[in-house]
């Protein structure tokens, strides 16, 4: 394949909030911790409400690690799922490592558009094994039941990482809590056009947001091409995931402002707002606030995020050029197979440092104009 060079991609790093559902398990043993000094049956209350908020799924099958005691080193699989009707997939896979400690945090996040051999691609082709976009594992089906454990056999292939827990999290139940708020500040780097539903334009810089504002500007990416997106490694899907995580910053500091996070009613609503929206596997002894109380010495201001060692390419699928992010033969193969056995074996410390091309930066302001990769890869065809 000949290496696609329009952009500079290396998404290198920052310290970014941790994925709401991480929240959600600091809530529950926050509520806890608050009621500690309470009666016997308020502290059960608190325990029981936090368990039955959260429904249980079978997610990761084979790929779930033996592990009794909550003690690190934990990795967790966390599926950002799209619900549509009766369809259910999966359009965001994020790899959590937290260290032996239980201090430290590192999230993967897993590029869709990564060229990777997939276990089952569908009808379309025989159900047979084939070479394609990550997130083609996640569209075989309509049905989740089939889908999902071929994505995740997919990730297990790909990385040989066994998970001590898994999560789905449907981002658009989530934002359903700014309901609760009323609006949330986001912060686009440079101006943006939508290109879902009222075509809305969302000017640079900060301004306060309801729920569908935001709901359509997270849910953007291909407004994310402008040369210097990629050279602050924000282009593409980087500048969407980079957007969420604002909101979900956004949304946590509009609770803690409105006294969610320290009233144990005003808790339980957001725990019972979370509905089905998030759905965890976990093993049975392991209780949602024993999990969150294991959890509490973590910062959520000092999660490191890395990614996969990748830069663009192109291919042809079907006879159709195709934009694809893939980690090549050489240098990114050996750094991506060094963080597969770092994830496993809990020496991330190591990693980071002989890598570090591949740790996230904070990117600058962007005050550049767009060229005309926008245009390209909108035009690109993708799944």
């Amino acid at each position: 394949m000949a290496m696609w060079t329009a952009h500079h991609w290396s998404d290198m790093a920052v310290k970014t909030g941790a994925p709401w559902w991480a929240h959600l398990m600091m809530y529950a043993g926050g509520l806890t911790m608050v009621v500690a000094g309470g009666t016997a049956a308020v502290a059960q209350f608190a325990s029981t409400t936090a368990e039955n908020a959260v429904p249980q799924e079978n997610i990761l099958g084979d790929a779930q690690a033996e592990v009794e005691e909550i003690k690190g080193p934990l990795n967790i699989l966390v599926l950002g799922v799209d619900k549509q009707g009766d369809s259910t997939r999966s359009d965001t896979m994020i790899l959590v490592h937290i260290n032996e400690d239980l201090t430290e945090t590192t999230m993967v996040s897993l590029p869709r558009d990564l060229w990777v051999e997939i276990p089952d691609c569908g009808p379309g082709y025989s159900n047979n094994p084939c070479e394609n976009k990550i997130n083609h594992s996640a569209s075989i089906s309509g049905d989740w039941e089939v889908t999902r454990p071929n994505v995740v056999q997919t990730i297990f292939d790909l990385t040989g990482v066994e998970f001590h827990m898994g999560a789905t999290v449907d981002f658009e139940g989530f934002l359903g809590l700014v309901d609760m708020v009323g609006e949330i500040e986001l912060c686009p780097w440079h101006e943006i056009q939508s290109i879902h539903g009222e075509k809305r334009t969302f000017p640079e810089g900060c301004a306060m947001y309801d729920k569908d504002e935001s709901l359509d500007l997270i849910r953007q990416r291909y407004g994310w091409y402008w040369d210097s997106d990629w050279e602050e490694g924000r282009g593409g899907d980087y500048g969407r995931q980079a957007m969420q995580q604002q909101a979900i910053k956004s949304l946590l500091k509009a609770f803690k402002e409105e006294g969610y996070l320290t009233d144990p009613g005003k808790l339980t609503d957001i725990l019972e707002g979370f509905g089905d929206s998030l759905t965890i596997d976990k093993p049975d002894e392991w209780t949602v606030t024993d999990l969150a109380v294991n959890l509490r010495d973590i910062d959520p201001e000092s999660i490191t995020s890395v990614q996969v060692p990748s830069t663009p390419d192109k291919t042809t699928l079907d006879g159709t050029p195709v934009d694809i992010v893939m980690t090549h033969e050489g240098a990114e193969q050996e750094a991506a197979d060094a963080l597969w056995a770092a994830l496993q074996n809990d020496t991330l410390d190591q990693w980071m440092t002989q890598y570090p091309e591949w740790v996230k930066t904070p990117g600058k302001t962007s005050t550049e104009t767009p060229t005309g990769a926008a245009e390209e890869s909108a035009s690109a065809t993708t799944d």
